[in-house]
């Protein structure tokens, strides 16, 4: 399933604009090239749309969301729509916060979206219309796990169905669904939890798997969460071998994502379909 994933973003190095966390925003930016594409931030009101524009993809991330993106989220997003591009919604911290749960609420209702990724906690926050996260990350009560596998299957399924988009849901077991159909991925390392942004820079790798391979966004993101986190595992045996700590986890997962091959991952993840 993942035999030209890879290899279709190097060939068409997908420009993705992404209106993301500023806390995030250089790692999501070398993430991007590392995987092929092409990253640019704009932000402003004043050429949030005319930049969607001259772009394949969109990510749009709450994670440090203020009163003045908020409108550039919504006139990129409507651009991109109507452009026919990828859209990627991360909701980071939704439900932690009326303004993020709203702001969330808001833009499903007036974006279409391509993909939405998050943890546990958040899309629960979508599917209820509020919820509770710890700061931006995952509530320890809605961990996913073998035992729930099931249930967080029909949860994203559902969310698919309502919202038309593919729904990623990440945790220490990853879970990738359309309507009809689910993928259970298991690659990843904890140490991954350590390093800010690993989540932004997972979202925007996904928009641009999905708008070098726009017929097959299931499956691109799918690859998409499967090559983090193989990534992640590669990332940490470098870090062993070095003596090093999370700051060279770091550094070896980008240097891990742009040495991936669409051979290496399909070797490397962990992957099974559920339909």
């Amino acid at each position: 399933m993942f035999e030209h994933i890879i290899s279709s973003v190097k060939e068409k190095t997908p420009l993705i604009h992404c209106i993301t966390n500023y806390v995030t925003v250089n790692d999501v930016a070398n993430v991007l090239l590392a995987c092929g594409g092409s990253p640019i931030m704009a932000d402003d009101v004043q050429e949030a749309e005319e930049m969607t524009s001259i772009c394949n993809g969109l990510v749009i991330n709450i994670g440090t969301l203020n009163a003045r993106t908020i409108s550039s989220m919504l006139l990129a997003g409507k651009k991109a729509n109507a452009l026919g591009n990828i859209v990627v919604l991360d909701p980071v911290g939704a439900g932690a916060t009326k303004l993020r749960t709203q702001t969330t609420l808001r833009l499903l209702e007036e974006i279409k979206f391509s993909v939405i990724r998050g943890n546990i906690s958040e899309i629960k926050t979508i599917c209820q219309g509020s919820g509770t996260t710890k700061g931006v990350d995952a509530d320890s009560n809605d961990a996913v796990t073998e035992e729930n596998t099931e249930q967080v299957i029909s949860l994203a399924k559902a969310l698919s169905s309502k919202t038309g988009a593919v729904v990623a849901i990440t945790g220490a077991i990853d879970i990738v669904a359309d309507s009809q159909k689910a993928y259970i991925i298991r690659n990843g390392h904890s140490m991954m939890s350590k390093i800010t942004g690993t989540g932004c820079m997972l979202t925007a790798m996904i928009a641009a798997y999905c708008a070098a391979n726009k017929c097959s966004v299931l499956q691109a993101t799918a690859a998409a969460v499967a090559a983090m986190g193989y990534c992640g595992e590669l990332a940490y045996e470098q870090m062993k071998k070095a003596n090093g700590g999370t700051s060279s986890l770091r550094m070896h997962l980008i240097d891990a994502i742009s040495q991936l091959d669409d051979t290496a991952l399909i070797g490397g993840c962990k992957i099974e379909c559920e339909k």
